[in-house]
């Protein structure tokens, strides 16, 4: 008898920790990254593209992933106005792979109109590097010759500074007063700013902030200022920050009033400590030279804020909400030149803007249902105008399954509905400030609102929009706006309130919570037509979020609950459906009194959350 063979029993699985992690180069990588490290872009000698004045210049930074040639768009700077020798605040932050090549490419332009496509502006020159070899210059700092194939002569010159980023999340909020600053005008006082620089490790300095100017003042007070301590002085409280005072000039030549030096030691321990500003010209040539005004501190103080991320960890919940025009002037949809045509093989440019910034905003809804209206239509059967609708046709239920299913749902009410006018954003925007008052109500500082609004057109209800917007910013809302199509939407940057914050009757909005894009902007000529860059696009109009959020939750005192991953699970009371409990049909104010006299108490319960403990590795078999 043949000895019988017994197969040995199987080995366990073997598990291990595998750290995915998004490498902004080439995408998601096994790598672990060295360390995540912060770009400061400088210029100088720049060419003069402007006839009349200087130019005006911003800086793109592009990656090129590993094994192929593409470059991809990181970010942009600020531009600064008439200005030869910019030092940009706005800087890159990326993770740096010690074992792998991270091509970066810089180029210049200067700014020709309001305009986010690239190729509205004038371009002055570009430069290619490693974010390896900006790291291995002595003290991490690279310059670089800008070249521009369609010129010869000299387009000046890159300086790109790179520190590793601390992990510091102080954050220092303080306030500046200015007492007899030098007259600097001639037919007027001065126009004081204040700029300040974080020394590096080369003995160089990078600018970090500008305060804002105030006019025609020689005892200015500046606005309280809210600056990370890692982007002041990257955490190191003894390293030295240097304060320039400037009278700004329209020519972009501003004339420098003063400068004092500090720490974040010092500018945190003495409440009432006072600088005097030096010029180091008028000090070196007058004997009796004393200073050129002074610079007090009324307030100061230091405390940790917590990210966004962290927010998010503890629970928080993001909660989407879509808005579309279906007024008459975006075309008859049966018509190939409308911007509602239902197009066999490619989707219109609304179904477009809908799955580039829906996709991201998907992925921190905790449900995956989205509220999806809309507005400017004739509604079956009475064919009356509404400028609320559900777009699934259920008033008191008007949530869809994820951005495919506000998609379906669009193509349904496209077909259904008669296009109108006119074109009112106040109503959708009260109908989610009521919303948010009733979950800050029943459960405060746990659900956070985006609403999305694609129009093709400028405002009809301007006047009520902005007292609509007023009131939201003192919610937990962010409003997104993108413009579809080819329309004048200039009167839209007034809603966008990065610098003049929106007031309405007397009344300033609490935050800005505004962005607005014109969708437009992000198409490039390909082969074939219009291509859609919808990275860009999401990461443009997302942007301003996590801080729009972050202030919200600083101002309410509002702090992040314990590290947690909610899970939706069934209602116990729902047979195995999601709870939606909104009783949406009471949510439709025709006016900013109608919200104020009816707002009705909400019970917003769109699903029964459990928490569990976040798993923050992933673990595979091999």
């Amino acid at each position: 008898m043949a000895a019988q063979r017994y197969a040995s029993p199987s080995a366990p699985p073997v598990f291990s920790e595998v750290n995915m992690t998004y490498n902004e180069s080439s995408g998601f990588s096994n790598s672990i990254p060295a360390t995540q490290v912060e770009i400061h872009v400088s210029c100088r000698d720049l060419a003069d593209m402007d006839v009349f004045s200087k130019s005006d210049p911003f800086v793109v930074m592009y990656t090129q992933g590993i094994g192929t040639k593409e470059w991809r768009e990181f970010g942009r700077t600020e531009y600064i106005m008439d200005n030869l020798n910019p030092d940009f605040v706005k800087t890159f932050v990326i993770h740096y792979f010690f074992e792998e090549v991270q091509k970066l490419k810089f180029e210049v332009y200067d700014v020709d109109k309001k305009s986010t496509r690239l190729e509205d502006h004038d371009f002055i020159g570009s430069a290619e590097c490693t974010l390896g070899s900006i790291i291995g210059e002595n003290g991490g700092r690279l310059e670089k010759a800008l070249t521009n194939k369609d010129f010869n002569k000299s387009r000046g010159k890159i300086i790109l500074t790179c520190e590793e980023l601390s992990a510091c999340k102080d954050v220092v909020t303080i306030q500046f007063r200015g007492h007899k600053l030098d007259k600097k005008d001639f037919f007027g006082k001065s126009d004081p700013f204040l700029v300040f620089y974080r020394y590096n490790e080369d003995g160089s300095f990078t600018a970090v902030h500008r305060t804002e100017v105030i006019k025609n003042t020689l005892n200015p007070t500046w606005k309280e200022l809210t600056i990370p301590s890692r982007a002041l002085c990257n955490g190191d409280y003894h390293r030295a920050i240097r304060v320039e005072c400037y009278d700004w000039d329209r020519d972009g030549g501003h004339d420098l009033i003063g400068i004092f030096s500090t720490t974040l030691k010092e500018l945190t321990s003495n409440p009432n400590l006072t600088f005097e500003l030096i010029h180091p010209k008028k000090q070196s040539k007058k004997k009796n030279y004393k200073n050129s005004g002074t610079i007090s501190i009324l307030h100061a103080k230091v405390e940790q804020q917590p990210s966004f991320l962290d927010y998010i960890r503890g629970g928080m919940r993001i909660n989407f909400i879509v808005a579309i025009d279906f007024t008459a002037s975006n075309g008859d949809p049966r018509n190939s030149n409308s911007l509602h045509f239902m197009n066999p093989y490619e989707p219109n440019l609304y179904v477009k803007a809908l799955t580039s910034v829906g996709s991201i905003c998907e992925d921190y809804d905790t449900d995956k249902m989205f509220p999806a209206l809309g507005f400017g239509a004739k509604l079956p059967p009475s064919w009356q105008v509404s400028h609320d609708f559900s777009l699934n046709g259920v008033p008191e239920n008007p949530f869809c399954d994820r951005v495919d299913g506000v998609i379906a749902a669009y193509y349904n009410s496209i077909q259904n509905v008669k296009l109108y006018g006119p074109t009112n954003f106040a109503p959708v925007i009260w109908r989610t400030v009521n919303i948010a008052k009733g979950s800050e109500q029943q459960r405060p500082g746990e659900d956070y609102f985006v609403l999305l609004i694609l129009t093709d057109g400028i405002i009809s209800d301007m006047e009520q929009t902005k007292a609509a917007i007023v009131e939201a910013a003192s919610y937990p809302i962010s409003i997104i706006i993108v413009g579809i199509g080819p329309a004048d939407f200039d009167a839209m940057e007034e809603l966008d309130g990065d610098t003049v914050r929106l007031s309405s009757r007397g009344r300033y909005a609490e935050r800005d919570i505004v962005q607005f894009v014109p969708f437009r902007d992000y198409l490039d000529k390909g082969f074939k037509g219009d291509v859609l860059s919808g990275a860009r696009l999401a990461k443009d109009v997302l942007e301003e979020l996590p801080d729009q959020f972050i202030e919200y939750m600083k101002k309410r005192g509002i702090k992040p609950g314990p590290l947690t991953q909610l899970r939706a699970t069934p209602s116990s009371q729902s047979n195995g459906k999601t709870d939606q409990t909104v009783d949406w049909s009471n949510f439709s104010p025709d006016s900013e009194d109608d919200f104020r006299s009816g707002c009705r108490n909400v019970s917003h319960h769109k699903t029964t959350l459990t928490r569990t403990t976040t798993v923050m590795s992933l673990r595979v078999s091999s």
